[in-house]
C-alpha cells in the first residue's frame, strides 16, 4: 500500500507545508492508516516534496512533519513503514518525481515485490499516472486536488477507483 502525503493524509497548501504546525492531518485520514497497517498492509508513503528545491523549507523540517505523522500514527494503533520522497523541483528532469514512477519502483525493489496490483492512493492526476506506468492499482480520493483531478479522468485512468477520502478507501481496502 503506497499512499500521497499531501491532500490524502494532510492538508494541501498552495503556499507548501513547511512546518510540523502547518502540517494538519485530514479528518480520518490517521485512523485509516491505522486501520490498513492493522489489517495487514504494510502502509509506505511516496511524496514529491519540491519545497525542498525551492528552499521553502529543509531537510530537518520534512523530517520533523514525518516524525509529527509517525507519532500520530502509532499513537492510534498502526504504523508507516517507510516514506520516500522527491526532493526535485518540476523542471529537474529527475526520474523520482510523479507522474513518473521512480519513487514507486524504489519502494518496489526495498519490499522486493511486484508493483502489480499494489494500491496506490493520490489525490493528482500525477500520482494516478505513475500508478499506472508502474502497473499498480490505481486510487483517487476527492481530497486535496482530487475531484478537480476526478473531472480530468480519461483514457486508461477513466476506469480509477474513486473514494471521497482515505478513510473511506481504507474501509473497503480493509474488507477485501
Amino acid at each position: 500500500m503506497i499512499l500521497d502525503r499531501d491532500g490524502v493524509i494532510n492538508r494541501e497548501s498552495t503556499e507548501f507545508v513547511k512546518t510540523p504546525d502547518e502540517w494538519l492531518p485530514l479528518p480520518g485520514s490517521i485512523q485509516a492508516i491505522a486501520s490498513l497497517s492493522e489489517a495487514g498492509y504494510t502502509v509506505a508513503i511516496a511524496s514529491n516534496q519540491s519545497g525542498l528545491a525551492r528552499g521553502f523549507f529543509d531537510r530537518n523540517a520534512l523530517r520533523a512533519m514525518h516524525r509529527k505523522l509517525r507519532k500520530l500514527v502509532s499513537a492510534a494503533g498502526g504504523h508507516i513503514d517507510r516514506i520516500v520522497v522527491c526532493p526535485h523541483g518540476p523542471d529537474d528532469g529527475c526520474e523520482c518525481r510523479k507522474p513518473k514512477p521512480g519513487l514507486l519502483y524504489r519502494l518496489g525493489r526495498h519490499y522486493r515485490t511486484d508493483l502489480a496490483r499494489t494500491p496506490i492512493i493520490g489525490d493528482s492526476l500525477r500520482d494516478l499516472e505513475a500508478a499506472a506506468h508502474a502497473g499498480a492499482r490505481p486510487i483517487l480520493v476527492r481530497t486535496g486536488n482530487g475531484r478537480k483531478t476526478e473531472c480530468a479522468l480519461a483514457g486508461p485512468l477513466a476506469g480509477t477507483e474513486v473514494f471521497d477520502d482515505l478513510a473511506a478507501a481504507a474501509a473497503v481496502l480493509v474488507k477485501e
